[in-house]
């Protein structure tokens, strides 16, 4: 399996994991979910990030998942979260997954993190830890682990790490923050791939900004593969046309501590996994937005045309 680079593009959809009722792995669950990922045309896959669930794994879990994924995937690029509160959890969970074949893995910054120096130094600690012939993703999501990181912080982490190739951009607002790193390397530093985040909300506009595509889990992955193809033929109008009839239920799935519930209901609905059951704790949905989702996705489908 060939690893990321700072060329890679396209949508690699940040995968759930599929639990059954009882908190139990859902093995066949994982195999239903990566072909429907790949049907839909998803160019890759990344898991055990946070809407993977992936602190209420094992690091065992977490290896068997990263085999079973990669051996479905076939030749498609897989990324793998290793994230962790301690480098030793990362160095070790880094090195079993590439082992395997992985594309690369994604590490955001622990919430401890307060200054541009600690930033710096944690992400010199984490290449040294895993190795300069790792491909890494800098998961930058401030709403989520606290950590504000600047477009002039990122630029000198890049500078100095080659092996960081890829930033998961999930600032908000983050525009501009794309925007910067692009003029940088327009005036000569290192190009990075610029995949992004939150839900997708903002991908027509990132997309323009420069961004490589999307790295996100909406439940709807047709949707981003056709708005990256279209802003990259320049055909923005009809990109976010396309984006606008799937905005409403984007938005409901941004609810904080709700949106994996909605996810998961979809993808179950869609028939990609068996529940949307996760391991606890988790939230579930209610009767009431049971009933706001399924009307979002009838007068979606019928802006559609009645694509499922």
């Amino acid at each position: 399996m060939a690893h990321i680079s700072a060329e890679t593009s396209g949508v690699f959809v940040i995968a759930c994991t599929p639990f059954e009722e009882n908190g139990a792995i859902d093995a066949a669950s994982i195999d239903s979910m990566i072909d429907f990922y790949y049907e839909k045309g998803a160019d890759g896959l990344t898991i055990l990030g946070m809407m993977g669930e992936a602190p209420k794994l094992t690091q065992a879990e977490s290896i068997d998942i990263t085999r079973q994924t990669l051996a479905r995937s076939g030749a498609k690029p897989v990324v793998v979260g290793v994230s962790a509160p301690g480098l030793a959890a990362i160095g070790e969970l880094t090195k079993a997954v590439m082992d395997l074949g992985a594309a690369g893995v994604m590490v955001a910054p622990p919430s401890s993190l307060r200054t541009d120096d600690q930033i710096i130094t944690y992400y010199r600690n984490v290449v040294e830890t895993i190795g300069t012939d790792v491909p890494v993703v800098l998961q930058d999501f401030p709403l989520v682990t606290g950590v504000q990181i600047s477009a002039k912080t990122l630029g000198v982490i890049f500078e100095a790490h080659p092996s960081i190739v890829m930033l998961k951009h999930e600032d908000w607002p983050g525009l501009q923050k794309i925007t910067d790193l692009r003029n940088a390397e327009a005036k000569g530093s290192r190009r990075v791939s610029i995949l992004c985040g939150n839900g997708g909300v903002f991908l027509p506009e990132e997309m323009q900004r420069g961004a490589d595509g999307a790295m996100t889990g909406f439940a709807y992955p047709e949707m981003m593969v056709e708005v990256c193809r279209l802003s990259g033929e320049g055909r923005h109008d009809e990109a976010q046309d396309l984006f606008d009839a799937y905005l409403p239920l984007m938005r409901y799935e941004q609810q904080p501590g709700l949106g994996l519930a909605v996810r998961k209901y979809v993808l179950a609905k869609r028939g990609a996994i068996s529940s949307a059951a996760q391991r606890r704790p988790g939230a579930s949905l209610n009767a009431a937005a049971i009933a706001e989702v399924e009307r979002l996705i009838a007068r979606q489908d019928r802006k559609l045309g009645g694509s499922k």
